[in-house]
């Protein structure tokens, strides 16, 4: 077999680099964050706070198997570069630009964090409902997301405008997603 190359140990293995620099983000919070407006304060630890839900959902690939397992049955529905690409450029790319927007152009960007935290939490209590059963993510989307989200939305200064752009776009994020498994498990044997 050969030997991995950089770029498949790095989709393999993000997840623990995620959770080392989440713990930092989050004792590095005061001296970034001084003289921030609270809803900024919070879209900064949207970050960190999701970095350490990935932990729970991605460590020993535990979301991947479980959406193949229950999802593909057993074919693949999401690939190890699958899941690294969406948690990457969906979920860090993401929050990090809604940082930059609420830090830098307007408080009301802070509805972007506050969503994308909120639609997982939403997704992820939705399944193991409708499953009856526990899946990797649900208890720090229960226990960290539905609350930090909810506050963000309350404290945010977002306009309607701001609102229904982050939630689309967050929503958009989402479909993509399953579109993917879909597409994924149409080619599937």
């Amino acid at each position: 077999m050969a030997k991995p190359s950089p770029i498949q140990r790095l989709q393999s293995y993000w997840v623990y680099g995620g959770t080392t620099a989440g713990i930092a983000l989050l004792l590095l919070t005061p001296l970034v964050a001084a003289g921030w407006a609270t809803s900024a304060v919070l879209t900064y630890l949207c970050l960190p706070a999701y970095m350490l839900h990935q932990f729970e959902e991605h460590d020993d690939d535990r979301f991947r198997i479980f959406i193949n397992s229950v999802l593909g049955k057993g074919r693949t529905a999401l690939s190890v570069s699958d899941v690294y690409w969406i948690n990457v450029l969906g979920v860090w790319v993401v929050l990090s630009l809604a940082i930059w927007a609420t830090v830098r152009i307007d408080l009301g960007w802070s509805a972007m964090a506050a969503y994308s935290l909120l639609v997982n939490a939403v997704a992820h209590i939705g399944q193991a409902v409708a499953m009856r059963r526990k899946n990797p993510g649900v208890i720090t989307a229960c226990l960290v997301f539905v609350p930090l989200s909810i506050s963000l939305l309350v404290i945010s200064p977002a306009s309607w405008l701001q609102h229904l752009v982050s939630f689309l776009c967050i929503a958009t994020l989402h479909a993509a997603i399953v579109l993917r498994v879909r597409m994924n498990l149409s080619r599937a044997p």
